[in-house]
């Protein structure tokens, strides 16, 4: 077994284990608190327009801050609509405490609304953060490192890849976006230096001649690094692989020689088989069932001198990389 075929899951940093997974937030249809909401804010006015019937200061005082107050419940209750669109969710917060995660789409109310925001590193905070869990690609750049040999090579890949769990990915990692291009165009570095682009031996696994087994290996690895983030990985391949322009015609060379030399090969192994069944066919005779096709038994006897000189001139007009010209003996076979 090759050292390449050994798994590398052991040279993946181990990340922390999550603090926060992702809960159910607890909601209700927002139909229903939206027309409760406007008709708190219509009480409310409907007090307040009351209040200038009634003659006593203090009822008429009361009234309007009673109205007020209901007007001013209505709209905080109200503040705790949100409209979640298919393919994003909402990570409820509350004076910093993670409450749950809203999937559904539509209208939904949550309670408690939000009261306040905070400025945190210049950004508004809310405590209704939107986070998009549909389906995302992301390309590297084309990366330059060298292989398990030391080539210096190019390589890119894509990387699909979605939010699982969102509340890993708002309290886990700083930013997710960034630390899955981070994680990605690590895990591409790692795969490169582990393997050659091209494997001298057969047993080894290469970049180029084992594209499948090393993209598994790509998203294991990649699995294993953007876990922490609450980051599913779909599927990850390699987009670009070549040699560095400095040495590509180098390499190109090197692949032609090998591909002439695996050819010559295979032309040298199917003339040794054809001139070993012309040698047997002529001395040592055929079947009967070929000789009904023309071929004959005891053709002529050579002797080993001869059998060299046929063999040698077999393999010349088998081998040569152009058509031989014959030269006729009209004496003898031994003249």
């Amino acid at each position: 077994m090759s050292t390449h075929d050994t798994p590398h899951t052991a040279d993946v940093p181990e990340m922390p284990a999550p603090r926060v997974r992702e809960s159910v937030a607890h909601s209700i249809g927002g139909g229903l608190a939206l027309l409760l909401g406007l008709v708190g804010l219509l009480a409310g006015a409907a007090t307040i327009v009351s209040a200038t019937a009634v003659e006593s200061t203090g009822g008429k005082a009361a009234l309007i801050v009673f109205g007020i107050l209901i007007g001013l419940a209505a709209f905080i209750a109200m503040c705790g609509l949100n409209m979640v669109a298919p393919g994003e969710a909402r990570v409820v917060q509350l004076f910093g405490r993670y409450r749950g995660t809203i999937r559904e789409d539509g209208l939904r109310w949550v309670n408690p609304p939000p009261l306040s925001a905070s400025l945190e590193r210049g950004d508004p905070h809310s405590s209704r953060t939107k986070i998009s869990t549909r389906v995302r690609n992301h390309e590297t750049a084309v990366l330059k490192v060298n292989d398990a040999y030391g080539n210096p090579i190019e390589l890119a890949a894509v990387v699909v890849w979605k939010v699982e769990d969102t509340a890993q990915a708002s309290f886990e990692v700083d930013d997710f976006l960034e630390f899955v291009a981070t994680q990605t165009e690590a895990a591409v570095r790692h795969i490169a230096i582990e393997y050659p682009y091209d494997a001298h031996d057969e047993d080894g696994l290469s970049l180029r001649g084992n594209a499948e087994e090393i993209t598994e290996k790509l998203a294991v690895e990649l699995h294993a690094r953007v876990e922490a983030a609450g980051v599913q990985i779909i599927e990850s391949r390699f987009t670009h692989l070549a040699y560095a322009p400095e040495i590509a015609s180098a390499m190109l060379q090197r692949q032609q020689a090998g591909a002439v030399v695996a050819a010559r090969r295979q032309i040298v192994d199917g003339a040794v088989g054809m001139v070993e069944d012309a040698l047997a066919r002529i001395t040592m005779g055929v079947p009967p069932a070929e000789a009904v096709r023309g071929w004959g038994r005891d053709i002529v006897e050579l002797d080993s001198e001869r059998k060299a000189a046929m063999v040698s001139n077999l393999l010349v007009v088998l081998c040569g990389d152009r058509a031989p010209q014959p030269v006729l003996n009209t004496g003898s076979l031994y003249q």
